[in-house]
């Protein structure tokens, strides 16, 4: 793999993704906004932009060609589709075989056996009708998103990122293939580490067709699972 695009780079998501597969080789595209252009200038030189809205199928075509993987942002930005019309735009127009690598969080559910805290639910639901009464987010728009993506016949997955946090790097996050298990319990994330999980899951065969949900290696649910697997193992 040498080249990848990602969708939805000039976020600060994005911008690790993007930091993230310079350090590793991989020579990297983008799509943006026109506006958000500017934010990427430390960049400027090391990578190649289409400056356009994501979900703009013709500006995704253009990027996505000749890329070997792709890095999508599913943004669900206002009650235009925003987040499913990206998702259609880069399963249409991706090579054949390309590594498909999308990003939301543990709300989205492949099939329905994730397991959810009254507390998890409570917070999806205010989410939901925060962003319908402010017109500012359709959280559903992602579910109809995931579900495109779980129809196909292409190589994606799907990362569900938990509670993000700044900070430096906590390692590469372990997963779980459901929401519930307890090595999740903690709940949180690095948000390089997100963007570390997302670059990595390019060339980890294992994730395809996958729906990891993501949580800091060194986060409190994360180190009492390894303790008890290495007890279990020397058993």
């Amino acid at each position: 793999m040498t080249r990848i695009c990602i969708i939805g780079i000039s976020g600060k998501l994005g911008q690790y993704m993007t930091q993230h597969a310079l350090d590793r080789g991989f020579d990297v595209v983008g799509v943006c906004r026109p506006e958000s252009v500017a934010k990427l200038d430390r960049f400027k030189g090391r990578i190649r932009l289409y400056p356009g809205r994501t979900d703009d199928a013709s500006v995704v075509a253009q990027a996505v060609a000749g890329c070997d993987g792709v890095l999508t942002v599913l943004a669900p930005w206002g009650f235009t589709n925003y987040a499913s019309g990206t998702a259609r735009a880069v399963l249409h127009s991706a090579e054949p075989g390309a590594r498909l690598i999308f990003s939301c969080g543990w709300h989205i559910s492949k099939d329905g056996k994730d397991r959810y805290s009254l507390r998890q639910r409570f917070i999806y639901a205010l989410f939901t009708f925060l962003g319908w009464a402010t017109r500012m987010a359709d959280i559903s728009d992602q579910v109809r998103a995931t579900k495109m993506i779980f129809g196909s016949d292409t190589d994606w997955t799907v990362v569900r990122g938990s509670d993000l946090k700044e900070g430096e790097s906590e390692g590469l996050p372990v997963w779980a293939p459901y929401v519930g298990d307890p090595v999740l319990a903690s709940n949180r994330t690095r948000r390089t580490d997100f963007a570390l999980f997302m670059v990595h899951a390019l060339t980890d065969d294992r994730l395809i067709h996958e729906a990891p949900a993501i949580v800091s290696r060194q986060s409190a649910s994360a180190r009492t699972h390894a303790m008890e697997e290495a007890v279990s193992v020397g058993e």
